[in-house]
Formats: C-alpha cells, sequence, structure tokens
C-alpha cells in the first residue's frame, strides 16, 4: 500500500548476487573439482587442514597436468588451533613457537594498534642504495635464524617454502647470447630451464610436521585418480590442443598426453566434464547449492584408500591409457604421426605417475629425490643438456619459514616472505590503508587510480630490491617502515597519474602466464591452509621424466637472466634475484591468511597468474573487508592490475564506460585484460562451530569448492 512502511523480504531475497559455499564442518576449494572432493574426503577421515591440503596439491598433479605437479615447486602458509607438534616430531631443532612479543612482530601490532604492515624473516639486495626515506637496513623483524612458527591466537602458524632453486652448475650468464639478449628458448623451453623441483618436498614436510594422518592415506586419493584415469573436460581438452605444439616435441609428453590422429573416435557429443565444469547459468558454480562429493564405482581397495574416496570409473568412456612403449623415440623431434590432444570423454591414465606416487607415500622424499625416479630425471638432463645433477636433488631441502605478518584495518595477515610475493602484497596494503577507499567505493575511477598508483610503486620495489633472503649478504632496506610508506604515499597524485618513466627504466612487455593453481583448505577446527603450487608456463617446459611420468618446470625464466630485460612475465628485476647456484627465483605467488581482531583464523586465500597474483588477492581481501562484499562477491568483482612496467592499467571486463572514461582523462593507458586468476577461497565462521565457507573463482571452468 502507497506510503505504508517497508515490508518484510517476503521472498527472501538474497544482499548479494553471488553466495558462497556453507558447509557445517570443513571447506575445499580449489582449481580442480576432482582434487577439491578428494581434499574433502581426506578431511572427512578426520585429517586436519594441512593433510586435505596435501593430499588435494598431489591430486592436482593427476588431475591438472598444466599446472599442478611433482616437478615444479611453491609455497604454504598454514595456521593450526592448538599447541604444534613439530618440535615433537623433530622439525624444529630447539627452536619453538615466538609470539607477538618476541621481537617477530611490531609493537603497535602487538598492542591492537593500526599499525604499519611489518615483515619477518627477510633480507634481499646487496647492490644499490636504499629508497628514499627508508632505514639502510631492516630492523629485528626480518632477521634470519628466528623460530618458524608464529603464536598468534589459540594457535601457531609456519609457512613452508618449497620453491624451486638453481642447479650447481647453474651461472649468472646462463641465457644470454653473445650479444648479451636473453636466449627466450633456452630460457622457457629447454631443460636448462629446469629447477631443482621442490613440490614433493614441501608437501611431505609439510604433512610430516603438521599432519595427523598417514602420508599414504593422504596421498591414496591422487594414486587412485592416476591409476584409474579422469574423464577429459572440455576445458582440458582445449588445453591440451593449445599445448600440442609444445607436449609434440617431447617423446615422453607425446605418449601423455597426445594421440595419432585416427587413433579413437570423435569427440563426444556432450562433455564428460568434471565435476567443477560450469554450464549455462549453473547457480552450483557460484556455490549457491552445497554439493556432497559422489560416490562413485570403480575405486580401488578401502585399504589403499581413505573411507568416502572412490576415483573416478572409466566405465561407459573410451580408454586411451598407454604405459610408455619400449620403443619410444630416445630424443626429441623424431619423426611421428599426426598428433591430436584427447577429446572430451576419453579417459587419461597416468600408471607411470601413479607408480612415481606410490613410491613417494612408501618412501618419502628418498622415492623422489633419490633412487629410480631421480635417476630418471638425472639420465633425462645428461641426454639432453639439462644442469640438474643427483648431488642438486640430494642438497635439496624445502624450508620452515616465518610468514610475513602485519595488520590491516585491525586484521592480522599473514602471507609468504620472499622470495615468495607477501611482502609486496603487504607493503601494497599498507600504502593504501590510509586512503578513505570505502567513501570512494568499490570500482570508481578514484578508488582505481590509488590502487594502480600504489600497485606501481610496490611493483617498484620489488623488481629492485627482493630475491632470495638465503643467498643475500647483507639486511635489506626495510620497505614497510612507516616513514617510508608515508613517502611513498605522498607522492601519488590523486588528480593525475604518474608516468612508469618518472619511477624506472622500461623493460619491453611479455606476455603474462596464468598456469599457477592455487587451492584453500578449512578444517572443522578452524584451522586453514593457503597452498600455491606451478610450474611456471602451463605444462612448465613441456618435457616429462620417461618412466616416472611427471612434467618439468621451466621456473629458471624467474631469475634475472640479464638485468634490465625482462623475464616472461613482463618483470624487471634486479641484480637480487640473479641466478645464482642454490637460490631460489623471486615469485609473486602470495598464499595468504586473515585473522579478525581478536586473532580467530578467518579468510584463506590466494591465486594463479603470474606478475597478477598479488594484486588478485589483494583486491579480493579489500573486497571483503572493506567494501562488505561477502566472500563470493569478493572473488567474482571485477579485477585490474599495473606492475609499472608495462606502463598500461589492465582492466577486466564489468568496469562501466564512465569510469573507463575518468581513468583516461588521468592520463591511465586502458587495455581490456582476459580474466585474472583464480583466488579459490575459504572463510571460517563465527563463532567457532559455525561451519565454514568456500568460494571456486568462475574465471576457471574446472575449480570446485566441497564441503567436508
Amino acid at each position: 500500500m502507497a506510503g505504508s512502511a517497508p515490508s518484510l523480504n517476503e521472498i527472501q531475497e538474497a544482499g548479494q548476487r553471488f553466495q558462497p559455499l556453507w558447509s557445517a564442518r570443513g571447506m575445499v576449494a580449489s582449481q580442480e573439482g576432482r582434487a577439491s572432493e578428494a581434499g574433502a574426503a581426506i578431511l572427512r577421515r578426520g585429517g586436519n587442514a594441512v593433510d586435505a591440503a596435501v593430499a588435494t596439491a598431489f591430486a592436482l598433479a593427476v588431475t591438472l597436468p598444466q599446472a599442478g605437479n611433482l616437478g615444479g615447486g611453491g609455497f604454504l602458509v598454514l595456521w593450526l588451533p592448538g599447541a604444534s607438534p613439530a618440535a615433537g616430531r623433530g622439525c624444529l631443532g630447539n627452536a619453538g613457537s615466538g609470539g607477538l612479543g618476541d621481537g617477530s612482530w611490531p609493537a603497535a601490532a602487538a598492542a591492537g594498534a593500526s599499525a604499519p604492515l611489518h615483515a619477518a624473516h627477510v633480507t634481499h639486495a646487496s647492490k644499490g642504495e636504499a629508497p628514499a626515506g627508508a632505514p639502510s637496513a631492516a630492523p629485528a623483524p626480518f632477521r634470519i635464524g628466528a623460530s618458524p612458527e608464529l603464536t598468534l591466537g589459540q594457535g601457531f602458524a609456519v609457512a613452508v617454502n618449497f620453491r624451486e632453486s638453481a642447479p650447481a652448475a647453474a651461472r649468472a650468464d646462463l641465457f644470454r647470447r653473445a650479444d648479451g639478449r636473453v636466449d627466450r628458448q633456452r630460457a622457457t623451453r629447454s631443460l636448462e630451464s629446469t629447477a631443482v623441483p621442490g613440490s614433493v618436498a614441501g608437501l611431505l614436510l609439510a604433512q610430516r610436521c603438521y599432519g595427523r594422518l598417514p602420508l599414504q592415506a593422504v596421498m591414496a586419493p591422487a594414486i587412485g585418480l592416476a591409476e584409474q584415469g579422469v574423464p577429459v573436460d572440455r576445458e582440458l581438452a582445449d588445453s591440451l590442443t593449445a599445448a600440442l605444439p609444445l607436449l609434440a616435441v617431447d617423446p615422453t609428453s607425446r605418449a601423455l598426453f597426445l594421440r595419432p590422429v585416427g587413433q579413437g573416435g570423435r569427440p563426444s557429443t556432450g562433455l564428460a566434464a568434471s565435476p567443477g565444469a560450469r554450464t549455462g547459468a549453473n547457480t552450483e558454480a557460484m556455490g549457491t547449492v552445497a554439493r556432497s562429493p559422489q560416490a562413485v564405482p570403480g575405486s580401488i581397495a578401502a585399504s589403499q584408500h581413505p573411507k568416502g574416496w572412490a576415483p573416478p570409473s572409466a566405465g561407459g568412456a573410451r580408454s586411451t591409457a598407454q604405459q610408455a612403449p619400449a620403443a619410444t623415440p630416445s630424443a626429441p623431434g623424431a619423426a611421428s604421426p599426426a598428433l591430436r590432444a584427447l577429446h572430451p570423454g576419453e579417459i587419461l591414465r597416468q600408471p607411470l605417475l601413479a607408480s612415481t606416487l606410490r613410491r613417494v607415500a612408501r618412501d618419502g622424499e628418498a622415492g623422489f629425490y633419490r633412487g629410480p625416479v631421480a635417476d630418471a630425471l638425472v639420465r633425462l638432463m645428461r641426454q639432453r643438456g639439462g644442469l640438474i645433477r643427483q648431488a642438486d636433488l640430494s642438497a635439496y631441502r624445502a624450508e620452515l619459514v616465518r610468514p610475513i605478518a602485519g595488520r590491516f584495518r585491525g586484521h592480522v595477515v599473514l602471507s609468504m616472505p620472499p622470495p615468495g610475493g607477501g611482502l609486496t602484497l603487504l607493503q601494497l596494503l599498507g600504502l593504501i590503508e590510509p586512503f578513505d577507499l570505502q567513501t570512494s567505493g568499490a570500482g570508481s575511477a578514484a578508488t582505481l587510480h590509488r590502487l594502480t598508483e600504489a600497485m606501481n610503486l610496490a611493483y617498484r620495489d620489488r623488481n629492485t630490491w627482493l630475491g632470495d633472503p638465503a643467498s643475500m649478504a647483507s639486511p635489506p632496506p626495510d620497505l614497510l617502515a612507516p616513514a617510508y610508506l608515508d613517502q611513498l604515499r605522498r607522492s601519488i597524485d590523486p588528480a593525475r597519474h604518474r608516468p612508469a618513466a618518472s619511477l624506472s627504466v622500461p623493460p619491453p612487455p611479455r606476455r603474462e602466464s596464468v598456469n599457477t593453481t592455487h587451492l584453500s583448505v578449512a578444517d572443522s577446527s578452524g584451522g586453514l591452509a593457503a597452498l600455491t603450487t606451478t610450474l611456471n608456463f602451463a605444462y612448465g617446459n613441456g618435457v616429462s621424466v620417461p618412466g616416472a611420468g611427471f612434467l618439468l618446470n621451466n621456473e629458471m625464466d624467474d631469475f634475472t637472466a640479464a638485468p634490465g630485460q625482462p623475464n616472461g612475465f613482463g618483470l624487471l628485476q634486479g641484480e637480487a634475484n640473479a641466478i645464482i647456484p642454490g637460490r631460489r627465483p623471486l615469485s609473486s605467488m602470495a598464499p595468504t591468511l586473515v585473522f579478525r581482531p581478536d586473532h580467530t583464523p578467518w579468510l584463506a586465500t590466494g591465486s594463479p597468474g603470474g606478475s597478477r597474483i598479488i594484486t588478485t588477492v589483494a583486491q579480493v581481501l579489500l573486497q571483503r573487508m572493506l567494501w562488505g562484499a561477502n566472500l563470493a562477491t569478493a572473488v567474482a568483482a571485477p579485477r585490474m592490475h599495473s606492475q609499472l612496467w608495462p606502463d598500461r592499467l589492465a582492466l577486466e571486463e564489468g568496469f562501466s564506460p564512465d569510469t573507463r572514461a575518468l581513468l583516461g582523462r588521468l592520463g591511465h593507458s586502458l587495455q581490456n585484460a582476459p580474466a585474472m586468476g583464480a583466488a579459490n577461497s575459504v572463510e571460517v565462521l563465527a563463532p567457532r562451530g559455525s561451519g565454514s565457507l568456500g568460494v571456486a573463482d568462475p574465471r576457471r571452468g574446472r575449480t570446485l569448492a566441497v564441503g567436508e
């Protein structure tokens, strides 16, 4: 009736268009549905967030070959309630957990103020001068040697660094031609581009020190998926087709992922989509309908798999499994028939990968870094000019490190210290914290302008100063010092874009890669895990290890091959990231945890996307913490990115023409960008026992959040 008071929401419409998936217990969100279901099955068996994250990561090595991996590396940040079991398992030596008052946390943050963001466990460049206004060296929070664990709230946090490392035979000029330019083919496609893999060591270290279940139970889902096979969906078929020229060059990859034209039937007309595939306006894609993993016939013995887990059945679908043929050519480029990628509906079985996984489950690190798997990898390297030798594999160690920590608007934020992307993430958040972005609003030209200018400053410092802290001779300038952040902030003109040329020397632009993968897990006790792993480019350098069935990374390209020339993500980096034997290359990967002001666990997030990872994570956090978006809306909201060079502001679809016009008037050169990242995220609800939320980023077609 006209003039009457507003009525109740009688049709019970949601306040936001996108809704996260709710679970009464734990949650797994990853880039591929079967992998998410594998992690959720581990939670149901009594595993914690670490067990589920490790199970999901190993499963992604099977179901997401373009990014999931054994032959790459990555980072993990975790928080678990209660006392740490790591010391009792021999993981910490004599070190215990450090708290907020042990010199590892800014005093203002410990006191509860909205403190400037600060770092721990970091060193970096030994050359060059400190940025104007910054101290010449970092304070105590940056020191090496402190306990890797951080006491926080009613639990503890720790990070795992399993980034790949440069082999002993690597040298600074490895990829430089006689004219001083970088040989891009060698830097990205040769076996010289392969760094010592870290994924197996890192996942096993995390699970051994902090998991709850036996390793064989945690790895059983991945072994079953590799052995029984998975139906190829449209997205994987398209990915393999796009990578066909790369994979066809390597005889082992060719046998694993490609088939001769004419072998097998036509592509199926409907699909064989993965559990995470989205079609039409499927509301389940955004988590509006809770989905429980379905039991699938064809599972292997219950003694090998956790209760409730069953790998997909191959029944009714065409099998394309192939053992590596005895006559497989030993050299790349051997004559072969016309090839095609696997069709949707065909079954991808990987018995060689299953054998490698089973060996790791039985023997631990020795099953990968020594013995037959290591022998096969080293033999391949010797035959085809790679650098890795047995001594490199034997010397590799994943590391427990202290997360980089700070506050934003009263919330504790933990992320990955260098060589990870967490320091740059926290510097970006520190730069924008005083701005009144709540008033200017999400997606406005004023907000996007300030974000762009702050991003450019943070990326300038990242590329100038940061590298692997373990190989730096001197302490770093404190890029998070309040005085330095204030100075940078004052340099931002609210009415005009500052050209990149006024901040640094330009590199030529290069194409952005997006083939990292991120997963987030919450368990029923509030434990959180954020894990990001990568091969660098899609399918790495395209080379698989004969007899072992896994692809190799091309992470050596993430080093600075030549100062003044960009890597594969268009990033210009400095001497701090030069190639040195044993060094780990600088990375944008930034798995991140956020805690409420009372230090209870709240969010786990992260993303793939190369140099866009840091800005993607920052925008998810801003949406959730500043602009009132629920987790699903925060993940789905349009994203932007700027990294100083190239001097362009990249915008996803979803920003209005009016906003774009205003940004142009502020001096920005705009670029229409493809979808950025895949910020698969989880949230722990308060009070404890209220359950958890999960969101699979809709930008990737195979993502899925699965409740425990």
